[in-house]
């Protein structure tokens, strides 16, 4: 790390700790600076404020930049103006990372046609991708699951896989961790994570905060450590690794106060899906949320990445517990080094970064309260995260979502559909019937809750009490446990949970982030038939964050988040339709009811059983090898060169043409079609599908014409990497409604002037091929869901240039702009309906001159039916100065080879 020079606020110490010779950045050096003690910024504040002062150069980051954060006002935060924030690391995941590793090996290429160098597009910052996304539980309920798994994630996957390690002998401070290891965010916080991080320089070393952003909205899970991160897209990740700082304008942070502790019963997963409906519901998009309080206390390091993951469902950038001692005992538990960890200790108390009973509360933009002791068993469905229903009051909820119109995110089902069924004969002849609500995904499975210990010995001990009495999972549910890491896999085996679980039927189908991302697998013929034949409206119960329409797997309509105890739960009951008060589960030899309350273990029972299961020695031992304990990772073909050598035939790795495309996204847009007019709540997953790729959409039929048969299609995920797929998986969603084809499901549109409805690939590419630029109208939080890049480089391959919403999610908002897309938000009270758009007029849409943040921008509609045309006005949600250039340049890509060239 090259020592900075402009240290103009004296703030450089060099000392010593326990002999090694350091250099910090002190943060008290700017209270002379400051009319007000930076004592009382929220801790999250004051770790961008020394992110700013430790690496200010005069250019990227001036004495301006630290000077207005230092003087960042909480009821006026945005006074501060822009931050440009270098973190000190970035975390990718494979759906993501392929394509940013592509994209990268672009540039190279890029790079060598304009003669320069190009080993200087290279990581600046150290890079770790953890694959964790491409296992897809194909065999489940065997012993075997894991490894049939394994073997076909690596057959479907050679070409990806081949690419990544091309990538970590090409780039430096690049690294991956292989397949069969864990989630990319349970790795960072058991693992990869410092809290405090050091760089040599010279003979020294210079310590201060670890800080990251990843290529996964769910990189918030770091901020339960105390580590300041959050997800961005690939194309603003790419943009780090390059020495681009992230711009964004100083957030308003929202302090979540905490008191009491949770109820006898009530878990981690609980208070995450009741923090997470509370602050939706408050609204905090685009704000940092900051937990203190004495709950904060009560709460397991666990715990709060549980509720720190699910910062992207509550739509906050982040949710920040400040460092203290229950951080310091996870690092020890987790078997970090201990000088490091005294380190750590040391450096947060001299830097006020350390919290304690007795810090003074920090000043916040607002303050929110929940005592622990009011949260509840919850679930959260059918079609959102953030729509929370009480345990008890499931029943009626799932029997009013049965009846409620699709607009009010229910099913439509009729007074005579309610009651439909289907019976199946299974293979030794017994009989089983489904219906509406039948629950047939029961999965333990992504971040959130498999890398907390006390749900998941939760779990463990209900499954131990249910086969005891005798319970058994009926066989059209398809159940799964997918570990969080291999120290999961450790733990319930040291407590003697894992066989139990497998009697049930979750047996380990692999490492990674399998349900939660569509990775659910093909469910049994029978059972696929029997939904199919009856149009029924069945279910899944995941322990995961997304649950939005399509995702979970295409023929499941409710899906429901819930803790791995009741993963385990509704297993057994096999139907949503289930009074937890008044049913039972089944009945004991002797003919006696068991309800959930009979085997739910108790908040002593699970504390006991993790004392004596977890220890660090666990965590050592499973990540001592970590970089090379995969064989099957091992055996691939090593691939040198500094470029990589395309290969044309590939249908997973292409060449992307963003580097071809030159659109004048600087001038104003005339004559432009609107491609499709979305209602709220269109997800990433609408825009950008995961999940399985069908054989009658546009991607379907690529694939087909390049000789790849069905069962060979691999998931949208996995082809990341070939925008040949991508840009034909666009708005191709099964659940996607199109407002100007009414009344239809599936990715849609109407062409004009001929009125003729086809694919929204189909008539983009129409469109393209006459010259006429599109755009893309929507309702509110377009682009809630994962971080997803391709939802904005699909959308630019199909020439789209900008997007007109009521609002915007933060991440896909900054994704489009990073594509150069332009991003447009209606006035307040003004919709697609109030200009009573319907998709048969032009826009054009002009621009003032010079382009600043925040601009009004002018937009005139012609319709057919009128010969005059109409204005109105939209912001530009081109929100700083570097975002500006940014759509100048037509991307941030062709932004970073503009300054290297």
């Amino acid at each position: 790390m090259k020592d900075r020079q402009h240290d103009e606020f004296n703030a450089r110490v060099k000392t010593v700790f326990e002999g090694l010779p350091i250099i910090y950045y002190r943060l008290d050096a700017l209270n002379s600076e400051n009319s007000t003690s930076i004592n009382t910024l929220p801790f999250s504040i004051k770790i961008l404020l020394e992110s700013l002062l430790r690496q200010m150069d005069g250019h990227q980051i001036t004495k301006d930049d630290v000077l207005r954060l230092a003087h960042w006002d909480p009821h006026n935060p945005s006074a501060s103006g822009d931050i440009p924030f270098k973190p000190a690391r970035v975390v990718l995941q494979d759906f993501t990372g392929v394509p940013a590793v592509v994209d990268l090996a672009t540039m190279r290429d890029e790079a060598s046609r304009l003669h320069k160098d190009p080993t200087q597009i290279n990581p600046l910052v150290p890079v770790d991708l953890v694959i964790d996304h491409s296992v897809q539980v194909d065999a489940f309920g065997t012993p075997t699951a894991l490894q049939i798994n394994t073997e076909r994630e690596f057959q479907r996957n050679n070409e990806r896989y081949r690419l990544l390690k091309w990538a970590q002998q090409a780039f430096h401070n690049f690294r991956v961790v292989p397949p069969g290891t864990g989630i990319v965010h349970q790795v960072n916080l058991e693992y990869l994570a410092s809290v405090v991080a050091t760089r040599k320089d010279g003979e020294q070393i210079v310590v201060f905060p670890d800080s990251v952003v990843g290529t996964d909205s769910h990189t918030t899970m770091i901020n339960g450590l105390g580590v300041l991160g959050w997800g961005v897209g690939g194309i603003e990740a790419e943009a780090n690794m390059l020495g681009q700082p992230l711009s964004f304008v100083a957030p308003a942070v929202i302090g979540f106060r905490l008191t009491g502790q949770l109820r006898e019963g009530v878990t981690a997963t609980d208070l995450a899906l009741t923090i997470t409906q509370i602050l939706r519901q408050h609204g905090v998009v685009g704000k940092f949320v900051e937990f203190f309080g004495p709950g904060v206390a009560q709460m397991s390091i666990a715990d709060r990445a549980t509720v720190a993951n699910m910062a992207p469902e509550y739509g906050a950038t982040m949710g920040f517990f400040p460092v203290d001692a229950e951080t310091i005992r996870y690092l020890r538990q987790t078997g970090r080094d201990d000088q490091h960890v005294r380190l750590t200790e040391w450096y947060l108390k001299e830097q006020g970064l350390f919290r304690t009973n007795d810090t003074p509360d920090p000043e916040f933009s607002e303050v929110i309260e929940l005592d622990l002791a009011d949260v509840r068993a919850s679930l959260a469905g059918p079609k959102r995260p953030q729509d929370r229903i009480d345990l008890t009051a499931m029943p009626e909820a799932f029997e009013q979502s049965l009846r409620q119109d699709v607009s009010q995110r229910g099913f439509g089902l009729t007074p005579d559909q309610i009651h439909k069924t289907a019976t199946m004969t299974w293979e030794d002849g017994h009989q089983e019937t489904i219906g509406q609500g039948s629950v047939v995904i029961a999965a333990i499975t992504s971040c959130t809750n498999t890398s907390n210990p006390s749900v998941m010995i939760g779990a463990g001990l209900l499954a131990k009490k249910a086969v005891e009495r005798g319970l058994k999972v009926k066989s059209y549910v398809k159940t799964s446990l997918a570990p969080g890491s291999r120290v999961v896999t450790a733990y319930l085996k040291a407590a003697g949970l894992l066989p139990f679980l497998e009697q049930l039927g979750f047996d380990i189908v692999g490492y990674g982030c399998t349900t939660c991302i569509g990775n659910s697998g093909p469910l049994p013929p029978l059972v696929s038939q029997a939904i199919q034949e009856q149009d029924l409206t069945v279910a899944a119960v995941l322990s995961g964050n997304r649950n939005f329409e399509g995702r979970v797997h295409p023929l499941v309509k409710a899906n429901y988040l819930a803790s791995p105890p009741l993963v385990v739960a509704y297993a057994l009951a096999g139907t949503m339709r289930i009074n937890w008060n008044d049913d039972p589960l089944g009945y004991d030899a002797e003919n006696h009811p068991i309800f959930l309350r009979d085997i739910w273990p108790s908040n002593h029972e699970i504390q006991e059983t993790l004392a004596k299961a977890l220890q660090p020695l666990l965590f050592t031992e499973q990540y001592n090898e970590v970089f090379g304990a995969n064989p099957l990772w091992n055996q691939l073909p090593e691939i040198s060169g500094s470029t990589y050598a395309w290969d044309e035939s590939s249908t997973y790795i292409q060449k992307p043409p963003f580097f071809e495309a030159h659109d004048s996204t600087h001038e104003d847009i005339h004559g432009a079609r609107i491609l499709a007019i979305f209602g709220d709540s269109v997800t990433t997953d609408h825009i950008s599908p995961a999940g399985s790729i069908p054989v009658n959409s546009p991607a379907g039929q690529y694939l087909l014409s390049h000789q790849v048969a069905p069962q060979d299609f691999n998931s949208y995920g996995s082809r990341r990497g070939n925008h040949e797929v991508m840009m034909r998986g666009t708005f191709a969603n099964i659940r996607i409604h199109n407002l100007m084809v009414p009344g239809s499901e599936g990715g849609i549109t109407r062409v004009y002037p001929s009125g003729e409805v086809l694919p929204i690939f189909d008539a983009a590419m129409a469109y393209k091929n006459q010259g006429t630029p599109l755009v893309v109208i929507a309702g509110k939080e377009y682009g809630t869901g994962s971080s997803r890049d391709w939802a904005a480089k699909g959308p630019k391959l199909l020439g789209v240039r900008a997007v007109i919403a009521e609002s915007f999610e933060r991440i896909h908002r900054s994704n489009l702009v990073g594509m150069g897309i332009l991003p447009l938000q209606f006035e307040p009270g003004q919709s697609a309906q109030s200009w009573e758009l319907t998709g048969d007029e032009t826009l054009d849409v002009i621009l003032p001159s010079p382009l600043t943040p925040a601009a009004k921008v002018t937009v005139q509609v012609h319709s057919p039916h009128t010969q005059t045309p109409r204005s109105f006005h939209v912001i530009s949600r081109l929100d700083t100065p570097v975002e500006i250039e940014y759509f100048h340049n037509n991307g941030i890509l062709q932004t970073v080879l503009n300054h290297l060239a």
